[in-house]
């Protein structure tokens, strides 16, 4: 009933669907969009249609019937008499800028880019095409990339969820409960971000909606594995399911919220960036990933209470059926010793003889052996960093071959790389002209136009030669700057934006996020596991471990991005987030695992007691693992680069963290260096196994 009065009552606002980098206000490109907001040609862009045929040249009526196009597309134009076609010197294209009214495109950017297109297409020859690009077709192929994104990610999400937790719970019915209340969760989540972003001044898109519901789903679903499982191994001690729950809830509840603590404070440092779509992400995820902790500490227990024993069927848990066989990790000469003992924290044979308590036992038996090859194996991954780039160009920042990539690769053969581009300066009038001498003399710049006046500024158009968004174009950029800042007087004034230096402006801003955010991150992370398990050294070798996941997955995935999917670099924020989900979510299974240890440690000393551990969590653990990178991985049915890095860099680190690092290589720096792992404390033990 809560749940239903919030959906009903809370508001709605619609999300946006283009994703908007949100620069602080003291970057300079920032300054200059501000400043262009008074000049009379202010609410102007442009729509850019490249015509060609192939490689071969225009023939005489394809040059025609482009010359009757830009005629019609000059109807619909802000400045009629500007539309005219421009042939390349090559003869084989022809590219026509429709200047539009900038309120318009924003009102409607899909409707702008079908009538550009329609009016272009219409009456052309057989074989001769038209394609849209510059930024009004760019604008409408990302928003088009994220178009319907919410409904596809759910519908890949739920089926991938629906899948792995029929085959981790082998029971056609048990699924349904966690999938619902995880839907639910997820559901709840969305309507309360978007309700509190935009009192808060942010914007939530549709690329942070998208990674709002992965999260969910895949930190909910987590949760909802560890806490089944707990509550499914105490079912087989009491008959009594209530005081089931109760056990498995005390048991596993900490480790829940101690786990998706670290995630949501990891998550809330975001709002100390400088980029407000780090800033509305942050926010977005935290405020789902509690959203999660609730509905798993508070109506999964519920759900799983109230629907009895039969939702396991057809492996139903009997009371007693293994209470005859508890046995003791360290073999059968003290299995009556184990029987004799046995408590809440007692294994199975079957647990006791399983997989991973035999794992566990082989590891104890090499622990240095199985440290250091677990550390050369990540080591060997994490050399493809040595092809480690962030910022992508703009044409390669979408999966395919949308028209605006298309035209833009026609543009860069047949005119120049950086035609597409707006580059604009900002100089006191008063030097204008000594501005625009410098700027034809920096490097990269093909041309300096003096453009208009408005209160005491001169706006000069500058073309550069490189492919927008590139990194030669931000080294033209960048000269620029320098160039004004160099010459000293008013001239220093002088400031340089645009579309390439918006880019190079956020790819800065991100840099500077990332260097703030990730070590407060590492604090957080540390101090959790630091009052968690009352100890100085295992929080240092945890977070050792995981950050040796990291990258070791960000190793191994450039060098898939580079040989296999193309890749030249990363987006600007893929290492932050990355980062953030890999270690938050990678500190989860370490935290599951840790905190059965210490609880067994307590009773059967540290060796034993993370054999045990091992063995009681190893598989839900797994399963868990496996199910948040397949969740990850999902968002790579969006064709946006930047998603689809972030999705195959968790999914390797979380598959590296569950079946390498939490499997052995903590497991084996824990058998090295035994009780000084807790150190300074130390697991009470009970007398019968001290």
């Amino acid at each position: 009933m809560a749940v239903a009065l919030l959906f009903a009552f809370l508001p709605k606002p619609a999300s946006d669907s283009f994703p908007a980098s949100g620069l602080p206000d003291s970057a300079e490109s920032a300054q200059i969009a501000e400043l262009l907001k008074g000049f009379p040609s202010a609410d102007t862009t442009v729509g850019i249609l490249v015509y060609s045929h192939s490689e071969a040249s225009l023939t005489t009526a394809e040059r025609a019937a482009i010359a009757d196009s830009a005629t019609a597309l000059a109807s619909g134009s802000t400045v009629p008499d500007a539309v005219r076609p421009q042939f390349s010197d090559d003869g084989t294209a022809a590219l026509v800028a429709v200047p539009l009214s900038s309120a318009t495109v924003e009102k409607d950017v899909s409707a702008a880019a079908t009538e550009l297109r329609d009016t272009a297409t219409r009456g052309l020859p057989n074989g001769l095409t038209a394609q849209l690009t510059g930024p009004v077709g760019f604008q409408d192929d990302i928003a088009n990339s994220f178009a319907g994104a919410d409904f596809r990610l759910l519908l890949v999400t739920v089926v991938v969820v629906a899948v792995l937790l029929i085959v981790t719970y082998r029971s056609p019915v048990l699924w349904i409960i966690p999938l619902a209340v995880v839907g639910a969760a997820d559901g709840l989540a969305g309507v309360v971000v978007r309700a509190l972003a935009e009192p808060l001044g942010l914007t939530v898109d549709a690329s942070i909606s998208g990674i709002l519901s992965v999260l969910v789903f895949g930190a909910g679903t987590n949760y909802a594995l560890l806490l089944v499982a707990r509550y499914r191994e105490e079912l087989t001690r009491t008959p009594d399911r209530f005081r089931a729950m109760r056990t498995a809830y005390t048991s596993a509840g900490p480790a829940i919220a101690a786990s998706g603590g670290t995630v949501a404070l990891s998550l809330i440092t975001l709002l100390l960036a400088s980029l407000s779509s780090n800033r509305a992400l942050g926010f977005a995820c935290a405020v789902g990933v509690v959203v999660a902790i609730l509905f798993a500490l508070i109506a999964l227990p519920a759900a799983l209470v109230v629907c009895g024993r039969g939702l396991f069927w057809p492996f139903v848990p009997r009371a007693g059926e293994h209470a005859d066989d508890r046995a003791d990790t360290t073999g059968p000469a003290e299995g009556s010793r184990a029987r004799a003992g046995a408590s809440a924290s007692g294994l199975t044979t079957r647990e006791a003889h399983g997989f991973w308590a035999s794992l566990g036992r082989r590891v104890s038996h090499r622990p240095l052996i199985v440290t250091v090859s677990a550390v050369v194996g990540l080591g060997v991954l994490s050399l493809g960093l040595s092809g480690y780039a962030v910022g992508l160009s703009q044409t390669a920042q979408l999966l395919g071959r949308p028209d605006s990539v298309t035209a833009q690769t026609v543009i860069d053969r047949s005119f120049s790389a950086g035609l597409t581009s707006s580059t604009t300066v900002l100089a006191p009038t008063a030097v204008a002209e000594q501005a625009e001498t410098i700027a034809r003399s920096a490097r990269g710049v093909e041309s300096a136009t003096l453009g208009e006046a408005h209160d005491g500024l001169t706006r000069i158009s500058v073309s550069l030669g490189s492919e927008p968004e590139s990194d030669a174009a931000f080294r033209s950029v960048e000269a620029l700057r320098t160039a004004y800042a160099d010459a000293g007087g008013q001239v220093a004034r002088s400031l340089v934006g645009g579309s390439d230096a918006t880019a190079l402006d956020t790819n800065n801003a991100a840099k500077h996020d990332q260097d703030l955010v990730i070590p407060i991150i590492l604090a957080i992370v540390f101090v959790v596991l630091l009052i968690l398990l009352r100890s100085l050294v295992a929080p240092v070798i945890l977070i050792a471990s995981v950050l040796a996941t990291f990258f070791a997955s960000l190793g191994a995935s450039m060098f898939l991005f580079t040989h296999v999917f193309g890749f030249d670099a990363l987006d600007s924020n893929v290492t932050l987030f990355a980062f953030l989900f890999l270690v938050a979510l990678g500190v989860d299974y370490n935290i599951f695992l840790t905190t059965r240890a210490r609880e067994e440690a307590g009773r059967h000393g540290t060796r034993e007691g993370m054999i045990r551990a091992l063995a009681s969590t190893g598989a839900v653990i797994t399963s868990a693992g496996i199910l948040l990178a397949a969740v990850f991985a999902v968002l790579g049915v969006l064709p946006v680069v930047a998603l689809t890095q972030i999705g195959v860099i968790v999914c390797i680190g979380v598959l590296l963290d569950t079946l390498v690092v939490r499997t052995v290589l903590v497991p084996a720096l824990v058998f090295l260096l035994r009780d000084a792992f807790w150190w300074p404390s130390k697991p009470h033990r009970s007398g019968l196994h001290a």
